[in-house]
């Protein structure tokens, strides 16, 4: 029984000391041959380093590790590139001087692995140096690759000056590649983030965006298919649907793909957790939604351009990309209309759903000591379906949030702040739950699914609206005919602004 690829990323370690591999060579040798320059944008530990880890192997031409794979008889082995392989996400620099520190060792060691000096003083001419030494020696074009291409600049951007002046460095440093091009067989960059052209690409404008080209969807990731043929000793016994609705749903515009890194340490444990999310979720994203005032429940359902989605800079960043790009959100549906190509948005699956707002949650609130027992409390009341005890779990958590906070913050003057927190505290539940749910009469703030129960939530803040009260607007408009036939509860939710708490709560049976 082969071993399962825990976070290995080297290619050679998973073929010689038997671990499990799910082929991806056909997609490489497909690249190859269609193309010179590549960039491809995936969230962290989506296989992308193994993915160019595999690629550096197969230009050196060893064959040994290909035996049984797609490329083993579908390469030129006879021919051997020489290699350049960059890897970025091994340290964290904080400064422009550090990043050429780096790149000037990577460089070095290449040259001194291939029995070179490199002359040169800046980094970029040492590139350009090595590049056409290699080609000079091996009589073979050279393959670069890089990997995290972006990591330098992300490790600091919430220090914006340090990562400007980081892009510029790097600009500076890629742009070589498209000069050099005479010398070279194949480049490939990966990366989470994905700059425009302009701002970090403008000297490498020749580089094919695959991110979103539908023949390599599948290139990292594991799709059903992958995971029940190559770990088919693991999954024995296992619930499969329940495998998919916590892991799977990663859509890149092809099948939809697992995280290897959650499957992997499910098939090892056997128990299902937000593995991949409690590796790292970024602090300064989710404190980006809450200074943008985004309702989390318009994650679910949220529409995007090609352009918009596809656009990251220091200068000017925004939430909704980087969700994407990040892999919190993922894509839902492709739109075409007269204006453009749009994207429908959405979590991939319950990990990301319920961890995701879990931590939203505790930015939002500050109060974290209380979170765990509102949860535990909102369990046992749906459950018993008492929805007066709901309103004194609710009533409890917002007085429980520190004064302090508000005193910092003016999230509480916004209807979409009490929402939130009411959509994210459901949704952690691992609850169906949709906002702005369309009817022929409007659209309901929250429609909350519990076993064979509806409930459909009104929110106000008193000090924002004249209009009826939000239990009346239900009812006027009818909301609930949109589910007849189920068993349906209507809830009017009141806030003050002053008060920073619930001053009505109203439910009805209908």
């Amino acid at each position: 029984m082969k071993k399962l690829p825990i976070g290995i990323d080297s290619f050679k370690e998973i073929i010689t000391d038997n671990h499990c591999y799910v082929d991806k060579t056909k997609l490489i040798h497909q690249l190859v041959k269609q193309g010179k320059y590549y960039f491809l944008s995936r969230p962290r530990r989506f296989g992308k380093s193994l993915l160019i880890d595999t690629i550096y192997h197969a230009f050196q031409g060893n064959k040994a590790l290909f035996n049984g794979l797609f490329l083993e008889n579908n390469w030129n082995w006879d021919k051997k590139h020489p290699v350049i392989h960059i890897d970025l996400a091994e340290s964290v620099m904080k400064s422009p001087d550090r990043l050429e520190q780096r790149l000037h060792r990577i460089l070095a060691m290449h040259a001194a692995q291939a029995g070179l000096t490199l002359n040169c003083s800046h980094v970029d001419d040492c590139f350009e140096e090595l590049i056409q030494k290699l080609h000079h020696k091996n009589k073979h074009r050279v393959v670069v690759l890089v990997d995290e291409y972006d990591k330098p600049i992300l490790d600091n951007i919430t220090t914006p000056e340090t990562a400007l002046e980081i892009r510029e460095s790097l600009r500076n440093f890629y742009s070589v590649l498209k000069a050099q091009r005479n010398h070279l067989r194949f480049v490939m960059l990966t990366g989470v983030s994905k700059f425009s052209k302009v701002s970090l690409f403008s000297g490498l404008n020749n580089l094919k965006d695959i991110t979103l080209d539908k023949r390599y969807g599948a290139i990292c990731g594991y799709t059903q298919n992958e995971l029940e043929s190559t770990f088919h000793e693991y999954m024995k016994g296992l619930d499969s649907e329940k495998i998919k609705k916590w892991y799977n749903g990663y859509n890149f515009l092809a099948e939809p793909v697992y995280n290897p890194f959650d499957v992997l340490l499910y098939l090892d444990e056997g128990q299902f957790h937000p593995y991949w999310f409690e590796t790292g979720t970024p602090t300064f994203l989710i404190r980006l939604i809450r200074e943008a005032k985004l309702c989390s429940g318009t994650f679910e359902g949220m529409k995007i351009s090609h352009r918009f989605l596809g656009s990251f800079d220091v200068n000017n960043i925004k939430p909704q990309p980087l969700l994407f790009q990040t892999g919190y959100l993922t894509i839902k549906a492709l739109n075409h209309d007269s204006g453009g190509v749009y994207y429908t948005l959405g979590f991939p699956n319950h990990e990301v759903r319920y961890a995701f707002n879990d931590a939203l949650l505790a930015e939002l609130t500050q109060a974290d000591a209380e979170q765990d027992d509102t949860k535990l409390a909102l369990s046992d009341a749906l459950n018993t379906n008492n929805l007066d005890r709901l309103k004194q779990i609710f009533h409890t958590f917002f007085a429980s949030i520190p004064y302090d906070w508000y005193r910092k913050n003016d999230m509480a003057g916004y209807e979409g702040y009490y929402c939130s927190i009411v959509y994210s505290y459901f949704t952690a539940q691992g609850l169906q739950v949709s906002t702005e749910d369309a009817t022929n009469h409007g659209r309901i703030d929250m429609t909350v699914h519990f076993n064979d129960r509806i409930y459909i939530i009104e929110f106000k803040v008193n000090e924002l609206t004249k209009s009826d009260r939000a239990l009346a607007q239900i009812k006027e408009k009818r909301y609930y005919e949109k589910y007849t036939g189920k068993e349906i509860y209507l809830i009017g939710i009141e806030f003050s602004k002053k008060n920073r708490n619930i001053t009505r709560f109203e439910w009805e049976k209908m």
